[in-house]
């Protein structure tokens, strides 16, 4: 159960930008703030419930979400909640990056739970690949940032919830066409 309200509480936090878009454009920000905080309690809360590698990034960004609506609501200034995107691009840059010092990467992991026996040129592939989910998290972190810098809650919404998504989206799928073909070659 515990795992469920997580999973929930995540996928409704990827409408955080729209969300926030909406509730402040139209003058809800007490709603939005109702809305906020048992969304972030239960991140921090159940993160136990998360796989190991995700516990802690799910619980520090329940605990920054938690932090920004209480700055939100202590200095009655929206736009602290703002930043939560650019929490989350700097909090996945750290998972993945403090992977790359691992002997398995973070994108190894995901790939050993399809593929278990991993060759070795997979395990060089994924360690690539890690790295560019890394540069990925600094460029969209710096595009979030500067959103959030340009005043505009348009802009903000705009990049930070859909042309981020789509972004991610591109390499994702940019992604598993490079693997197929280094699959079918055999080599990366």
């Amino acid at each position: 159960m515990v795992r469920r309200f997580n999973l929930l509480a995540g996928a409704l936090l990827l409408l955080y930008p729209l969300l926030v878009y909406f509730c402040l454009s139209s003058g809800e920000g007490q709603l939005l703030t109702l809305l906020l905080l048992p969304l972030f309690a239960i991140r921090l809360i159940a993160g136990s419930a998360m796989p190991v590698a995700w516990q802690w990034a799910t619980r520090w960004l329940g605990a920054t979400g938690l932090l920004l609506v209480l700055l939100n609501l202590w200095f009655r200034e929206h736009d602290w909640l703002l930043y939560y995107p650019l929490a989350v691009n700097a909090t996945l840059l750290a998972l993945f990056g403090a992977s790359l010092r691992q002997p398995m990467t973070m994108v190894e992991r995901l790939a050993r739970l399809t593929t278990p026996d991993l060759p070795e040129q997979g395990v060089s592939y994924t360690r690539k690949v890690t790295q560019v989910w890394c540069l990925f998290f600094i460029a969209n972190g710096a595009l979030s940032g500067w959103t959030i810098w340009q005043g505009d809650l348009a802009l903000w919404s705009l990049y930070n919830g859909l042309i981020s998504y789509l972004l991610m989206g591109a390499l994702m799928g940019g992604e598993w066409l490079i693997r197929q073909r280094v699959m079918k070659r055999g080599t990366p």
